[in-house]
This record gives C-alpha cells, structure tokens and sequence, in this order.
C-alpha cells in the first residue's frame, strides 16, 4: 500500500464497491482502499444508458484521478479517460508491485527484520525507485548503484539480492550473425579454433551469453543472449570481431553478416 493520497492525473488500480444511478464507487487498492467516485459522466463517452454494462461491484479498473480532497475525503475519477494500453501497463505494475511485496517478505524472514523495519524498507524503496518491483530487477541484474543508496544493512541488502536472484525473470533479447571465416595456411584448422574460442570468450557481465556454432564451411553462426537489444548488438560484433581478427593475424580471412539472408560464401 502506498502511504498518502494520489495525484491529479495519476493512474490507479481500483476494485468498484458499488455502481449506483449517478455513478460507481470504488476502493483505490494501492492507497489503503481509500474511496473514490467515479461520475457518470466520466465511465464512458457518450451517453450511458445502463451504468453496469460498463462497471460492475467486484471489477478490477484503472481510473484517472481527476481530483483530489484530503480535508473532505474526497477523490474524483474518470474510466473513460484511460485507454487499453495504460490500462494494461497499470495493472502489470500493480501486479509487479504485489509480487514484490511478497518478496519483502522473504527478505524480511532471511535477514531476520522485525515488521516496523520493514514498513521503513518499503518507504525507502518507493522513495527511491517509486515502486517495490523495479528494486528487485536491479537487484537480480546486479545494478547496485541505486541499491546501495538505500542504506540499508549488508544482511538485508543480501537477502535481497538472494531473493531477486531467486525471484525475478530477467528480461532478454536473443539474436545472430554470421561469420565466415578460413584460414589456408597449414595450421588453419587451428587457427580457426582459437578464432571461435576468442569469439564465445568475450564477456558482456551477468545476463549475457555467446554461443558458437558451425553452419557448414565457412560459416558459423554466433548466438547472443543478452538483457537488451543494444548490449546483444554490441556483443554480437565485438565476438565477430574478435574471430576475424584472430585469423587475419594468421593470414586468414572472415566477414560478418548479422543476417542469414545476407551473408556470402567465400567460394
């Protein structure tokens, strides 16, 4: 649950209580159910005949706040100003958040913390990254930068990466390219070795994986696995380089194609 009230425009994941003729009421479930009311007016554009063919007590929706009063209680919503994609985009995060709240809890039962402590945890967390998930996808990738900025104590900053590690599915690109390569000296066969061995050593950090394999001569095909399109991209061609290169110092040859379709037979 996130402490406070919500602002005007933000997006909010609400379950509705009960629909009435003038409008619906709902709980806002990441404001500790805080009620809100959606108008008629705002459920959907146009005229609106029946109210429940478009909400109904028990739906999970996501509202846009229109306005917020503290002193009254108050806080005004609109359903119709939320389109399919943020619409998904919330729900996803709320749903990454609920998960991630969960996970605290393994921290806290590894790292031994009492529950006072970890309300504080979470407050800092969101403080830092504005929700629970996006410290556990750090965690996992072992971005510690902004992990570190949250002070908190070496037994919990390990629980955390322990549970993240065991937790968190961690996004990845996976793509290929193609180097030909020969070398017609009489060691060539060799020197190819140690080319494709230079090509799956190189090291792209946690995430990142370089797999060779033999297409048929002279091509083989480099496979790389890496968190985003970019870094897989840049590993790609660093590991093409690097088998290229092994064979030009031997007298050799190669090229690179990042394409089935485009790649050319020395022959």
């Amino acid at each position: 649950m996130t402490k406070g009230w919500p602002n005007p425009g933000e997006l909010v994941v609400c379950t509705v209580t009960k629909v009435v003729d003038f409008g619906a009421f709902v709980q806002l479930d990441e404001y500790d159910n805080k009620e809100g009311l959606i108008h008629i007016s705002e459920v959907a554009s146009g005229w609106v005949k029946y109210i429940r063919d478009h909400v109904r007590e028990g739906q999970k929706i996501v509202c846009k706040v229109l306005d917020v009063n503290p002193k009254r209680g108050h806080i005004d919503l609109s359903f119709k100003d939320v389109n399919e994609h943020q619409r998904r985009e919330t729900i996803q995060l709320w749903k990454n958040d609920q998960k991630a709240s969960k996970w605290l809890q393994f921290v806290a039962a590894e790292a031994k913390i009492p529950p006072e402590s970890l309300e504080e945890i979470k407050d800092k967390i969101r403080d830092e990254y504005g929700n629970l998930y996006a410290a556990f996808e750090d965690a996992a990738q072992g971005n510690m930068k902004s992990i570190n900025k949250l002070g908190l104590a070496p037994n919990v900053v390990e629980a955390l990466v322990k549970v993240a590690k065991d937790n968190v599915k961690i996004p990845s690109v996976d793509i290929s390219g193609y180097v030909d390569i020969i070398c017609p000296t009489p060691n060539g066969i060799d020197v190819i070795k140690k080319a494709l061995k230079a090509a799956g050593s190189v090291e792209g950090g946690d995430g990142v994986t370089v797999e060779i394999t033999y297409v048929g001569a002279p091509r083989y095909r480099i496979r790389v696995v890496a968190p985003d399109y970019k870094k897989a991209e840049n590993i790609l061609k660093q590991a093409a380089m690097q088998a290229i290169e092994q064979v030009k110092k031997h007298g050799g040859e190669g090229e690179f194609h990042r394409h089935m379709e485009e790649a050319k037979s020395f022959q």
